[in-house]
């Protein structure tokens, strides 16, 4: 083969990767002609920023969004809180001639990772933020991040990042005053709970868990705090974690896991010794710390999530703090095996609380 041979398969070639076919170029030629529109238009029909507010007010007046708004969980033994996607996408509807979107622009299946983009652009404005990232095809689990090779797995482990991402544009341009009013807004909507008190609502709540097989003090360890000191973000939070698991999104091991069991918890350990009430600071000497609880009928209703609550805030005061502590004690003023306070008749949980409030010390006389 000459020199002259091969300058004629370069020019063929490099002819042949310049050319652009009629649909591309019809393409190229609608998406430059689709930004010039949409340009065009936020110009002559500017948005109102007082009809923008009012959607605003509208749409976070909504149980429904205000559920959806806001996150909560636990990392590394603090509370990690913020705004959740769902919430910046209705603003963005609301506020109007705003654009957004998440782009995957390459996919590496050698190296086991996504290149993305996100952008926000507020078309009236000129206004845009964009970030370009890379996602890792692997999945964080207890014993240490695991590979990913399902398409499904990939592409819900590229699409839950890159809303993170999203989220953050969204807000970048959005001005910070409607941000705000709209958070305040979807606060007070959960506040109110569609007119049913927060202490129903957490009945509610525990009940349909328990449902699902959830035990409550899964939920107490979820949230970091007992049941009468939830919040009405920690119910929306875990309402949307209970939707997620009816919905068949997410599984009861994936939200709530199991406890890993120790060689020592297998064999069992050694027996413990009879738990005994620590005496109240202000009991008088030769006073019974906590009276005997008297018998009662083992049927009935059960104890209500408030009374239960209630129960093991005071026994917790009285000493026993842990919950194994306080089910050994249970056990034995009922004389039945429990395995969690809720297990409780609501007559057992009445008698219960009226034995323990009378070894509980008085009040000093200037809090009354």
């Amino acid at each position: 083969m000459t020199s002259t041979d091969i300058d004629t398969i370069g020019r063929s070639q490099a002819a042949t990767t310049d050319r652009i076919g009629q649909a591309t170029a019809v393409e190229q030629a609608r998406a430059v002609a689709e930004v010039a529109a949409a340009v065009r238009v936020a110009q002559e029909v500017p948005r109102n920023l007082q009809n923008a507010r009012q959607q605003m007010l509208d749409s976070c007046g909504m149980q429904f969004l205000a559920e959806r708004a806001f996150f909560r969980y636990n990392r590394g033994g603090s509370a990690v809180t913020g705004e959740t996607v769902h919430l910046a996408r209705e603003l963005a509807r609301c506020f109007g001639n705003l654009q957004y979107g998440l782009a995957e622009l390459r996919r590496d299946d050698v190296h086991g990772q996504s290149e993305m983009q996100a952008f926000a652009w507020d078309v009236q404005n000129n206004t845009r933020a964009s970030t370009t990232f890379i996602v890792p095809h692997k999945r964080d689990k207890t014993g240490g991040a695991v590979d990913l090779t399902d398409l499904r797995d990939i592409y819900e482990n590229n699409a839950n990042m890159g809303a993170r991402r999203l989220r953050e544009q969204i807000f970048a341009i959005l001005p910070k005053w409607f941000t705000e009013e709209a958070k305040e807004r979807c606060r007070l909507t959960l506040r109110d709970g569609g007119g049913k008190p927060l202490a129903v609502r957490i009945d509610e709540l525990i009940g349909a868990m328990r449902k699902l097989g959830i035990a409550d003090q899964q939920l107490v360890d979820r949230v970091g705090r007992r049941a009468d000191q939830w919040t009405p973000e920690d119910v929306a939070s875990l309402g949307v974690v209970w939707r997620s698991i009816s919905n068949g999104e997410v599984t009861r091991e994936d939200e709530f896991p199991q406890a890993r069991v120790t060689g020592a918890e297998i064999t069992g350990p050694p027996p413990a010794p009879a738990v005994q009430a620590p005496a109240a600071a202000s009991a008088p000497a030769g006073d019974a710390v906590a009276p005997p609880t008297p018998p009662v009928v083992a049927d009935g209703p059960k104890a209500s999530n408030r009374q239960v609550a209630a129960l093991r805030g005071l026994m917790s005061d009285l000493g026993w703090e842990s919950e194994e502590q306080q089910l050994a004690e249970l056990a034995e003023r009922t004389g039945r095996t429990l395995t969690a306070a809720g297990d409780l008749l609501q007559s057992e949980a009445e008698a219960i609380t009226a034995a323990l409030e009378l070894a509980a010390p008085p009040a000093p006389a200037g809090a009354r």
